[in-house]
């Protein structure tokens, strides 16, 4: 393949230099050649085969009545639902159940001819930021020595890294396809809450979670959204409002007005690297005739503590549903009802899955629920309020996606705390519920990526998506 992304590999088939069961194979031989990283909990090599042959011999008939992405090969995070095929959510209390239905996201896309290839790890039910809490073991970064790759969607970011399928679909609760994009160096999107059905998605936290895409181009990232958006009967939350053409990008962008926080790149945890390109952008957006205007944002040391008092008090009513009875893991000597779901909630869940759980139920306790729950959801509201205040008067807000590169396998898992931080700067477009999309900004010393966040109003992700790919990244 000359290039990696979707636009180029459809013109090469077009063409005739290559056959969709070409692409599949040499996607299948780099699965084979990464198995080291721990990428993939399944590949579905002889179903991606069959249909990719299927496809081309209907391409020689018809090449009219191809769908929009003939010729795409994606991979799905382990908590997006195929029907007839395994979903875990990188978790042991669900090892080996299969889906009875497909997410409406994905089906969207198997009706324009996307090819799914396999199923990519994650951290347990979304949970982390590192892909370090899955129960199949971490996946490593394959750009830094015995890196992260990012979490929860770093192994959906591996996957298109590797060049192992042209894009992947992860979700992001507080900045888990952004940040793993970020880390290796691609692009991540992340869509207004409700623009695209969370049916068939494996809940975390429901009003945060929301499935995105992680790609080579903001070009491909927009296809994805335009067929992925829309209403859908099964999701109350889906926005019916009408999906706008995404893929139709301009990239001579007119000048914007640009905020950006100053508190973000002066704050301590920051690498000295990150910050200076971050101003080195900005001078860059001036000089390409934008207007970049620093704003004071008071409430950025409030995001992480409000936001993990109320995803936590999701996370335990979510995932009260797994209770070794109904479906998932079992354990397999109780004396009683009670023991039963004692015993299979503890070997079934991971330890941070435990700890979120633990918190989430203490937060929603009688006698900490005023103190804690509800504060959280008073100071979402000024943040989203904040927000929304900011975007009267400018297009875009931009910070860095994360204050560090990719660290090393094992740093932090002694300190949680330590992991929650590195979601500092995404966490607002989850409290929020504004689209957000990450994209590659440079390298440090050590090669290892990192990116930039652009951030705009809700349901203006056409204006975002020109924006970025009127950068040069």
């Amino acid at each position: 393949m000359e290039n990696n992304d979707f636009v180029s590999i459809q013109s090469q088939i077009v063409s005739g230099k290559l056959t969709v069961t070409q692409l599949v194979s040499e996607y299948l031989k780099a699965i084979d050649s990464t198995k080291q990283l721990n990428t993939y909990l399944e590949v579905f090599a002889d179903e991606a085969i069959e249909r990719a042959k299927i496809l081309d011999e209907q391409f020689l008939k018809n090449p009219a009545s191809m769908g929009r992405l003939y010729g795409m090969v994606i991979s799905i995070k382990d908590v997006i639902c195929y029907k007839g095929h395994q979903v875990t959510g990188g978790s042991k209390i669900l090892a080996g159940f299969e889906s009875l239905y497909t997410a409406t996201a994905l089906q969207r896309l198997l009706e324009e001819d996307v090819i799914v290839i396999g199923r990519v790890n994650c951290d347990e039910f979304a949970m982390g930021s590192g892909n370090e809490n899955s129960a199949y073991g971490p996946t490593i970064n394959a750009l830094g020595d015995n890196r992260v790759p990012g979490g929860s969607s770093g192994a959906s970011a591996v996957a298109v890294q590797t060049n192992t399928c042209t894009a992947s679909l992860g979700s992001d609760t507080g900045g888990s396809v952004r940040q793993p994009a970020a880390f290796c160096g691609l692009v991540g999107m992340k869509p207004t809450y409700g623009r695209i059905s969370r049916y068939g998605l494996l809940a975390y936290a429901s009003s945060f979670d929301q499935i995105g895409t992680i790609t080579h181009t903001v070009a491909d990232a927009a296809l994805l959204l335009e067929i992925m958006a829309g209403p859908d009967d099964y999701d109350s939350t889906a926005s019916p409002m009408a999906v706008e053409k995404y893929s139709d990008l301009d990239s001579e962008a007119t000048p914007k007005k640009i905020a950006y926080f100053e508190s973000t790149l002066n704050h301590p945890s920051i690498d000295p690297e990150i910050r200076s390109s971050s101003l080195e952008f900005i001078e860059k957006l001036k000089k390409d005739g934008h207007e970049v205007v620093s704003l004071d944002f008071d409430l950025l040391d409030y995001l992480i503590p409000a936001y993990y008092v109320l995803t936590t008090a999701e996370a335990s009513t979510n995932l009260s549903r797994y209770d070794g009875v109904r479906f998932g893991y079992r354990t397999s000597e109780v004396k009683d009802l009670q023991d039963s779901y004692r015993k299979s909630r503890t070997e079934g869940f991971g330890t941070e899955v435990k700890r979120r759980i633990l918190l989430g139920t203490f937060v929603l306790s009688s006698g900490y629920y005023d103190a804690y729950y509800q504060k959280a959801q008073k100071v979402r509201r000024l943040i989203t309020e904040q927000t929304k205040e900011i975007f009267q008067s400018f297009d875009h807000i931009i910070m860095p996606v994360t204050p560090t590169v990719a660290w090393k396998i094992g740093e932090k898992s002694a300190d949680p705390i330590a992991t929650y931080l590195a979601d500092i700067y995404t966490v607002q477009a989850n409290m929020t519920g504004i689209p957000a999309i990450a994209i590659p900004l440079g390298k440090n010393q050590e090669n290892m990526p990192f990116g930039i966040q652009i951030m705009s109003a809700r349901y203006t992700e056409h204006a975002l998506l020109n924006f970025a790919q009127s950068i040069d990244y």
